[in-house]
């Protein structure tokens, strides 16, 4: 039996919740989180047998929500057997290990999603500014999320040891100012870069070399970061208009009941808080690890950096280049018009497919070697082809 309900029967009243309504609560989050658990699980094994990169950002955010999950799962099988002591852990870094650390993991995969389509939207736009901003986009990562993790830890260390009561609730309020505040940032970061996405159409042509696309991009980081930014505006808000030493229902941060690890939990709020780690922390963990689920690329994907005709028209594609024709005034003045794209050749690329480095040439070549003035048809007899790639001369009457 619960101690919520253990308490209000010695008190002679019958609790809000029955006891067999908390039970099957506990069982369905238990079976849940088990569930997620061997998803992820396996889904790490089957990218070691696909052969794919052992460190990469699949593998990571798997393992970020395999140790999510085994926390949280850990944490409910308590409850199954006694909720009590699940509540009333004498060590506070155990308590901190069931309560606390699952929400750092959360941040945690949230930046390395901000950080994966980041890199997907510099290689789709230009290989060599990745190279430029890579190891500042790695290093602002690596800190934001360690310092997540140092506030998370110190103040849930001060909270659990000898803090007067006045203290108390300025290190409660100065954790949820610090992490939400983080949390609401990321949630930003993502969703510009789910709007910079939309408006570039080539991007659907590298996520689809990696397994995905576009539409399902977009949902999974509109998902996440709509349920983070939300919940992180929620704790602001219950922490600010709690009053002191009055605990309610709805009052859970990112550690849920790390505050109230020595005040007897009622039934309702053992609901609120099952109901806050299923819409809150599950939904958004399990939209990320279908994201990066294992998948055998096709062949024609992932070897060569081929990919499928239809990411582009027909025209569009392999040697039906339209300007093709065009003299090098008409392709510099095409160039100059659309920001630079045909000018700079590192970055060109507007036609073809994946090169091996994720980065795009313009058109296949249809026997020979490849020149480096691609899209003319020789890098040779520069004045010849100003008289012969001229434009499609207009019908004569």
């Amino acid at each position: 039996m619960s101690s919520t309900t253990t308490a209000a029967l010695s008190e002679g009243a019958a609790p809000a919740v029955p006891y067999a309504v908390e039970l099957a609560l506990t069982v369905l989050h238990t079976a849940l989180f088990a569930a997620l658990f061997l998803f992820a699980y396996l889904q790490l094994w089957l990218l070691l047998y696909y052969r794919r990169r052992r460190l990469s950002y699949h593998t990571l955010c798997l393992f970020l929500c395999l140790l999510w999950a085994a926390l949280r799962t850990t944490l409910f099988s308590f409850y199954l057997q006694n909720s009590l002591q699940a509540l009333r852990l004498q060590q506070p870094f155990a308590h901190w290990l069931l309560y606390c650390l699952p929400g750092c993991l959360l941040f945690s995969s949230l930046c390395l999603l901000n950080l994966y389509f980041a890199e997907v939207i510099f290689k789709v736009k230009c290989a060599a500014e990745f190279n430029k901003y890579k190891v500042l986009l790695y290093l602002g990562s690596i800190f934001t999320s360690l310092l997540f993790l140092v506030v998370n830890l110190t103040c849930a260390m001060l909270i659990h040891g000898e803090v007067p009561e006045n203290q108390l609730r300025w290190t409660v309020l100065a954790r949820a100012l610090v992490n939400d505040s983080l949390f609401i940032l990321c949630a930003i970061s993502l969703a510009c870069c789910m709007c910079k996405l939309g408006k570039m159409s080539s991007a659907n042509v590298y996520l689809e070399s990696k397994g995905t696309s576009v539409c399902q991009a977009i949902l999974v980081g509109s998902v996440v970061a709509l349920l983070y930014s939300s919940r992180a505006c929620y704790n602001l808000v219950a922490v600010a208009i709690s009053p002191d030493n009055v605990p309610g229902p709805f009052n859970y941060g990112w550690d849920n009941l790390s505050d109230k690890a020595h005040v007897e939990v009622s039934s309702e709020e053992y609901v609120v808080f099952g109901v806050v780690l299923f819409l809150w922390e599950l939904v958004p963990t399990t939209f990320v690890v279908l994201f990066f689920r294992a998948q055998r690329l096709s062949q024609n994907l992932a070897p060569a950096g081929m990919v499928n005709s239809h990411s582009y028209s027909s025209r569009a594609y392999f040697f039906d280049n339209p300007r093709r024709y065009d003299s090098d005034d008409d392709l510099s003045r095409l160039g100059a018009r659309e920001g630079g794209g045909l000018a700079t050749p590192q970055c060109s690329g507007c036609y073809g497919s994946l090169a091996g480095n994720d980065s795009y040439v313009v058109g296949p070549h249809l026997g020979g070697t490849a020149t480096d003035s691609a899209p003319l048809l020789s890098a040779a007899g520069g004045s010849e082809m100003n008289n012969h790639h001229s434009s499609y001369p207009a019908p004569q009457n």
